[in-house]
């Protein structure tokens, strides 16, 4: 285990190479000095790569998944350190489910792509024909990941991808750089030398991975937009694709649910890493009957909530983690206000402080059309649309082009799953949202992206499947 100075130290730019000051989105102070990548960088990862994979893959399930392990001991090892980092850069508080949760997440994603079950299939067995269906590895996978869980989504990359007898090449994100050479400093204490390689670099080597020829599959957790730009990318060497995109997800809390209840949950679905997450609850629609009472609640519950510095143990809230982010939450935010929104919380934040903080924000008697509700805010506002009928609050979640996750509110699970099963999302969560489980397959909808992730089918989302017949 190293010290945190050490670790920082191991992955900062060399003197001479071309870098990037990294700055503490909470105060504006120096973290540390990214190295930036070039082309030429990639290629090297690329061709480290393909030399490393065979024997990597040869190496079969077992061994791959006790190797698996003993990094996940290693990212343990290395955990306070890490999630001192990741508050620095990213900004997410130590505590709450926040830099800490996320590192030992990343221990228990690890622990999971090692030790998830996947032996050959028996598809057919009529005395006849006999077929089994395998899985073989794809070759070297290209990771490209957001700035928003930085170290817990390139874990779901690199996981399964090297359970599979895969190599990897990452390209973070270039908000949150040093947070992932940290990660893959400390796993490739355990992993062969050139199999997990991070390139940290701007958006020319983002391009250049996705349509490199010598990449088999691409992996990318990010916006819409981009998703799009890698299809088009990939379309020339037919790579196989799994995107975690955009999502606005909606939750629908039912006439007969508790508000104070269920107030905690619904403040953690929407909030978690201070509303910078796909998956975070970023549309409330709530029945007239409690919608007072469920303000009331929300509102409690969100006032107590600390904000501030990561690094201050107190504080659960954080900053956005960069200005462009603030101005999208802020903007949204003053457009709700001008049109009649009645703010509950928030909504004013301090032009004196440091960093780039914007208050928790509720905000109600809002038009489902208004821009707040309509486009992904991405941070720490959310709206709360009244609702009169279920079919009204169906049409009105399942109105726009994305679906990554949605949850229903109720103590009748009866009624609950019968909503769910009309919602147009890859996940629907029911009296929670957002709980993201290893064992548990996560994709999206619509246009937040397609392929699984997580369990055995994440796993075969990371081979190419080969079926031996006879």
């Amino acid at each position: 285990m190293e010290t945190y100075d050490a670790l920082l130290a191991s992955i900062t730019a060399a003197p001479g190479q071309d870098s990037r000051t990294m700055f503490d989105p909470a105060t504006g102070t120096p973290v540390g000095e990214a190295p930036v990548h070039t082309l030429e960088d990639l290629e090297q990862a690329i061709t480290a790569a393909r030399a490393a994979q065979p024997a990597w893959a040869a190496l079969g399930h077992d061994a791959r998944g006790a190797a698996l392990l003993k990094a996940a001991d290693a990212v343990e090892r290395s955990a306070e350190e890490l999630a001192r980092l990741l508050s620095r850069e990213q900004g997410k508080p130590l505590n709450g489910p926040n830099a800490r949760f996320e590192v030992g997440a990343c221990a228990a994603w690890l622990r999971a792509a090692a030790t998830t079950p996947l032996a050959p299939e028996t598809v057919v067995d009529d005395g006849e024909t006999y077929a089994e269906m395998h899985y073989r590895p794809i070759g070297v996978v290209g990771a490209i990941g957001p700035w928003n869980w930085p170290m817990m989504i390139t874990i779901w990359q690199i996981a399964p991808a090297l359970r599979m007898g895969n190599a990897v090449v990452v390209k973070p994100s270039e908000y949150t750089p040093l947070s992932v050479l940290a990660l893959a400093k400390v796993l490739n204490e355990e992993l062969p030398e050139g199999l997990l390689t991070v390139v940290s670099g701007g958006r020319d080597v983002g391009e250049a991975l996705a349509g490199h020829p010598a990449i088999g599959k691409i992996m990318f957790t990010g916006s819409t937009a981009t998703g799009k730009a890698i299809i088009k990318s990939s379309a020339d060497t037919v790579k196989r694709l799994t995107l975690e995109l955009g999502g606005n997800d909606a939750g629908i809390v039912l006439p007969d649910a508790d508000p104070k209840a269920i107030a905690r949950d619904l403040f953690w679905g929407a909030f978690i890493n201070t509303g910078q997450t796909c998956a975070a609850l970023k549309r409330l629609y709530v029945h007239a009957d409690i919608y007072d009472a469920v303000c009331d609640e929300l509102t409690a519950v969100a006032r107590a909530m600390p904000m501030g510095a990561g690094l201050d143990e107190g504080n659960v809230l954080g900053p956005l983690q960069n200005k462009a982010q603030y101005d999208v939450v802020a903007g949204l935010v003053e457009a709700a206000r001008d049109s009649g929104a009645k703010i509950l919380l928030g909504g004013n934040p301090d032009a004196d402080q440091p960093g780039f903080f914007y208050p928790a924000t509720l905000v109600a008697d809002i038009d489902n059309s208004n821009p707040l509700v309509a486009e992904e805010q991405f941070g720490p506002a959310l709206p709360i649309i009244r609702y009169t009928t279920i079919d009204e609050a169906v049409a009105m979640a399942n109105a726009l082009d994305v679906g990554l996750g949605a949850s229903v509110w109720s103590p009748g699970l009866t009624e609950a799953r019968k909503v769910a099963a009309r919602l147009e999302a890859g996940t629907v969560w029911i009296n929670r949202h957002g709980a993201v489980d290893p064992r548990v397959p996560f994709g999206g909808a619509k246009q937040s992206g397609y392929g699984l992730e997580f369990g055995a089918e994440g796993l075969k989302a990371l081979g190419v499947p080969q079926v031996i017949n006879g």
